[in-house]
């Protein structure tokens, strides 16, 4: 019942879900698209992660303590949310942000983890998916420890979870390799302006 009422709830919105392992680029990519492609409306993210440096309320993330993810997610709160880089924090697409893109007019874009894609792709298949990539595995540790943000622990975990999440690329409608950012930029904004969602 709860996946019914949630296709009649957002059937007519049309998704962008845009993913990619750590290191891709695609944070600074969809900061680019909000720029060029204004029917975007990009849904802000919730996490039990501790807020880092710099980061602000309601613009990086919504952060929230365990028990509060908990209890929104039980009341059924969320779109799709999954325990991300088996950290033991969690990440969600909160429903009130998706209906602010449509009470916008807009596309909602979602720049999630390859778990939570798959719940919106299975549930909304008039979404227009992306999967952005480096052209090499290596190029991936070299981004990574360019940071300078993470210790050698999390490096080696986000290493590894990008090889898993470089395993369901194939379940998105297109695969963009990020090897220039201006022509990367260029190739998604081309696929989302040209998009017609189906119906």
């Amino acid at each position: 019942m709860a996946r019914s009422s949630a296709v009649d709830e957002f059937s007519d919105l049309q998704f962008v879900v845009i993913s990619g392992p750590s290191g891709s680029g695609k944070t600074t990519i969809v900061e680019r698209l909000l720029d060029e492609c204004p029917r975007l409306v990009k849904s802000v993210s919730a996490t039990t992660r501790p807020r880092r440096v710099g980061e602000e309320e309601g613009k990086n993330y919504y952060f929230l303590t365990r028990e509060e993810f908990e209890t929104r997610r039980e009341k059924g709160e969320f779109l799709e949310c999954a325990e991300v880089h088996t950290s033991g924090n969690w990440y969600g697409t909160l429903k009130s942000e998706v209906q602010r893109a449509r009470a916008l007019g807009g596309w909602a874009l979602l720049e999630i983890d390859v778990q939570g894609a798959a719940q919106v792709i299975r549930t909304y298949p008039q979404a227009l998916s992306i999967f952005i990539r480096l052209a090499a595995d290596a190029d991936y540790e070299l981004r990574l420890r360019g940071r300078g943000t993470e210790s050698e622990e999390i490096i080696r975990r986000r290493l590894e979870n990008a090889r898993n999440e470089l395993q369901h690329a194939d379940a998105y409608r297109y695969q963009v390799i990020n090897n220039q950012l201006d022509e990367t930029v260029r190739e998604i904004a081309g696929l989302i302006q040209s998009w017609k969602p189906a119906g």
